[in-house]
């Protein structure tokens, strides 16, 4: 992961290098288009997709573009106020596009594991967050067909979090009190969304 920059979403523990000016306009840009804490869609269940036409492909692109400009590893329809259960994700500049729609996880191991996670909804926060290194997940892909996604690490915990979007459950959910109090103070203050301040585990 060190070598782009996309350790926005969800992260392994590397620094940001600078973006060019015309990339931070694009992030900009993005970021605007995405909700942040406190807009009632990032607490709301994802209704399930039914219909893969030309309109929810519309949609993917839009998401896929938005995610990629925002220097995000994923994204959730919900984080742009669209209540389809559906996200995007691609692991490493060079990874393919991944589009989960109706997924739902088969099976999670219990071994677990502790990384720091970001959020495009909330600007300036990166905490560490427990989760299982594998899952398994049970999705349809862009067009409506069956598929099913063996993820470990780091492409299991962006899956995990994103999912956590379509069912109203935020990274903040997920840390310890303390942890949460001092998250909910950098927000209140406006932390710069380009560079996400780490929170210590407790």
């Amino acid at each position: 992961m060190s070598e782009d920059h996309r350790d926005t979403e969800v992260s392994e523990p590397t620094e940001l290098a600078p973006l060019d000016p015309e990339a931070q306009e694009r992030r900009r840009r993005a970021l605007a288009l995405i909700r942040t804490f406190g807009d009632p869609s990032l607490r709301s269940k994802a209704l399930e997709v039914t219909r893969f036409d030309e309109r929810l492909a519309e949609e993917l692109r839009r998401m896929s573009q938005i995610m990629d400009d925002a220097v995000g590893l994923g994204l959730a329809a919900t984080q742009l106020g669209v209540m389809h259960r559906v996200l995007v994700y691609r692991v490493g500049s060079d990874a393919p596009l991944v589009v989960v729609a109706n997924p739902e996880v088969e099976w999670s191991s219990d071994e677990r594991e502790v990384a720091e996670e970001g959020c495009l909804s909330l600007p300036g926060i990166a905490v560490d967050v427990e989760r299982p290194i594998y899952a398994r997940v049970r999705a349809q892909d862009e067009h409506g067909e069956p598929i099913l996604i063996e993820a470990s690490g780091l492409e299991a915990r962006v899956i995990q979090h994103e999912m956590d979007h379509l069912g109203g459950v935020l990274i903040l959910d997920r840390i310890s009190k303390e942890q949460r109090k001092e998250a909910l103070r950098i927000l209140r203050e406006g932390a710069d969304a380009l560079e996400p301040r780490a929170l210590a585990a407790r």
